[in-house]
């Protein structure tokens, strides 16, 4: 009798276990997916800033050339044309980010570091763990009681 109980128990633990590492599967899975929604739409956001900043920068840019060069036709000075040269870079740079290929470029190239030069990525004094956690977290406590 007493076999017949315990054998029924450890299939029901078996069962627990195994619904168990199920769920906590599920619940990884809902985490990861939840963080690459939230990465994708930071993304867009800088995508849709540089995008509107674009419009407002590129029409300062227009006008500004505009005016520069109608001022260093009329002066006979062409000093007025060097503003023109780091702006244009910054419209260039705003426009690249926004529609051209900057963030595939980027993203390559942090591949190219993740792959190649690990050892930058480390942190001062390795991971984090918890006893270094619970380290500070005693030293910073005013009312930690060590027992």
């Amino acid at each position: 009798m007493g076999f017949i109980f315990s054998k029924s128990m450890n299939e029901n633990m078996k069962n627990q276990q195994e619904f168990m590492l199920m769920n906590a599967r599920l619940q990884l899975e809902r985490q990861l997916t939840m963080q690459n929604e939230m990465r994708e739409r930071q993304m867009a956001m800088q995508i849709a800033w540089s995008r509107e900043f674009l419009k407002y920068f590129g029409t300062f840019y227009g006008i500004a050339a505009i005016s520069l060069t109608t001022g260093a036709i009329k002066r006979k000075n062409p000093a007025f044309l060097f503003p023109i040269i780091p702006l244009g870079f910054v419209f260039t740079y705003q426009y690249d980010l926004g529609y051209g290929t900057l963030l595939q470029r980027m993203k390559g190239e942090a591949e190219n570091i993740l792959e190649t030069e690990k050892s930058k990525l480390q942190l001062p004094k390795g991971m984090i763990t918890f006893e270094s956690l619970e380290k500070a977290r005693r030293e910073q406590s005013k009312f930690f009681i060590d027992k």
